[in-house]
């Protein structure tokens, strides 16, 4: 089940009047919008509001002909019936967001934060629906004093955040606090309460007018709004005994959702904790059951150093003076010969071995190809060429979606190659299964060269993922070449390394199933 997608269907037919049913006895919503100018006017006679506040003010209204007119503080009245979003069920009104919520706005006074004092609620607190209380700044209560000449915050006001993200929208349920950065407060005019807040806050938040939002924002990298745009945004307004009946089937429909959500996530974070278990059980050893006639890691291995030594006699590679061996010595612990070097590693020895398997480095048995980037005018869209990997957004669920190709490749990867993700988005796996292609330096391409099992690798590579992402560096978070040729990697016996990868593709499928149903 789509929650998220019930979640707004429930939201559109409550902002449209099709969630609960109308009541003809009810008082129509342009009393009430009529109420909400004459305490405008009220709150500027007081000196609460200034000239500005309500100089734009307009009445919205339908005609004899049944269609919406604006009528204008200098009398002219104007059709806009091309303007009105949708039909509203009879006894609903149209109205802009300004007409109905004065603006508490205190963006660009940046407070002097400290750690103790008046909680200041920022744009991070407000989250789609609920505000998030763990508050990492304060302000001194002289400055909540002084920031309280544009307007007071109130519980049950509405905070709404103008970027960075554009479009969440939380009721404050804090006796006393200070709205912050990139918020603007909602807050009904005068002492009476004319609105349900909390059915203004779920119209805010369903897909009509978070699109507004959308089509009026600014900024590419960062989206914003600004509020003279905010304040025109359209908005239906119910009667207020059908706000209540609203209100009253939204919060019950709402919980619900939300139970199933959340029963959704423990069911998710149980399946993926599962998940690692069975990969933790897999990688050391105990998913399959060892065969004492299996032949073991080390005969294996030594066979990889005999054709290393034929490959460098015939000049095909070059004897690498820093080859690591691990073995285990008399007394039981892990060592690593390097050169003429013997040292103790067991505390880089992750778990002990089943018997007839070995630890080697990655670097021992798989080559490493990294990638490079080409310039906009070496690639294009039009499958000429072979593919161009670029990045993370190239992978699937373990496979490779092309996009792109180049008609003059410089790194290769070929079929066979394990692709991981190295920069920007780390940790991505995916098998190369389609042939050629130029890789992107956002991506390493790790080659079998002596015939290991390319699938048991991959799920070493998944097993130390934590410790890779751990190795991560620069405000662009990248791992090195060193930190994945350094991985220390469990070398099962050749016919128990398929009998794992076998045993896990049924185990996962059928994991997987149970995830896609979640959906």
């Amino acid at each position: 089940m789509d929650t998220k997608a019930l979640r707004q269907k429930i939201l559109d037919l409550a902002i449209r009047g099709k969630l609960v049913p109308q009541d003809p006895n009810d008082e129509p919503a342009e009393v009430l919008l009529e109420r909400i100018r004459e305490q405008k006017q009220q709150m500027f006679k007081e000196g609460k509001l200034k000239k500005k506040d309500i100089k734009n003010d307009t009445i919205i209204f339908k005609g004899e002909d049944n269609l919406h007119y604006e009528k204008f503080q200098d009398g002219t009245v104007k059709c806009i019936e091309d303007e009105i979003p949708f039909e509203v069920p009879e006894g609903w009104a149209w109205c802009k967001l300004n007409d109905i919520y004065n603006f508490i706005d205190y963006r660009g006074a940046t407070p002097t934060k400290i750690t103790n004092g008046i909680p200041l609620v920022t744009a991070k607190n407000v989250k789609s629906g609920y505000i998030d209380y763990t508050i990492d700044d304060y302000i001194s209560e002289e400055e909540f004093k002084e920031r309280q000449q544009r307007g007071i915050s109130k519980k049950g006001d509405i905070l709404f955040t103008t970027e960075a993200p554009l479009g969440n929208a939380a009721l404050a349920d804090m006796e006393k606090f200070s709205a912050g950065q990139r918020l603007i407060t909602f807050q009904q005019y005068g002492s009476k309460d004319e609105l349900i807040n909390y059915v203004m806050l779920m119209f805010i938040l369903s897909d009509f007018f978070q699109q507004q939002l959308y089509v009026n924002k600014t900024g590419s990298t960062v989206a914003g709004i600004k509020a003279a745009i905010l304040k025109t945004l359209w908005i239906p307004v119910p009667p207020y005994n059908e706000q209540l009946r609203i209100s009253n089937t939204l919060k019950s429909a709402i919980n619900l959702i939300d139970s199933i959500s959340k029963n959704k996530e423990i069911l998710s974070t149980s399946i993926s904790n599962t998940k690692s278990k069975i990969l933790d059980l897999a990688i050391r050893g105990k998913i399959v059951p060892q065969d004492p006639n299996d032949e073991p890691a080390s005969v294996l291995l030594e066979r990889i150093r005999a054709e290393k030594e034929e490959l460098i006699k015939q000049g095909k590679i070059k004897r690498d003076k820093k080859e690591s061996v691990i073995f285990k010595g008399d007394d039981n612990s892990y060592y690593e010969k390097v050169g003429n070097n013997v040292n103790c590693i067991d505390e880089k020895i992750p778990f002990e071995l089943p018997e007839g398997w070995a630890f080697i480095r990655l670097n021992t048995a798989w080559e490493l190809i990294s990638g490079r980037d080409l310039s906009p005018s070496e690639y294009n869209d039009k499958n000429d060429g072979i593919p161009y990997i670029i990045g993370a957004s190239n992978f699937k669920n373990g496979h490779i979606s092309l996009v792109r190709w180049t008609p003059v490749p410089q790194v290769i990867t070929r079929r066979g190659d394990l692709l991981l993700t190295c920069k920007g988005t780390i940790g991505e796996i995916a098998h190369n299964n389609f042939g050629e292609a130029h890789i992107a330096r956002q991506i390493m391409a790790i080659r079998n060269i002596y015939s290991l099992n390319v699938d048991f690798l991959a799920l070493c590579i998944e097993y130390s993922m934590t410790k890779i992402k751990q190795a991560a560096k620069g405000l662009i978070p990248g791992i090195s070449r060193e930190d994945i040729l350094n991985l220390v990697i469990p070398i099962p016996p050749t016919k128990e390394q398929e009998n794992i990868c076998n045993k896990l593709k049924v185990t996962f499928s059928a994991i997987e199933h149970i995830e896609k149903s979640l959906n």
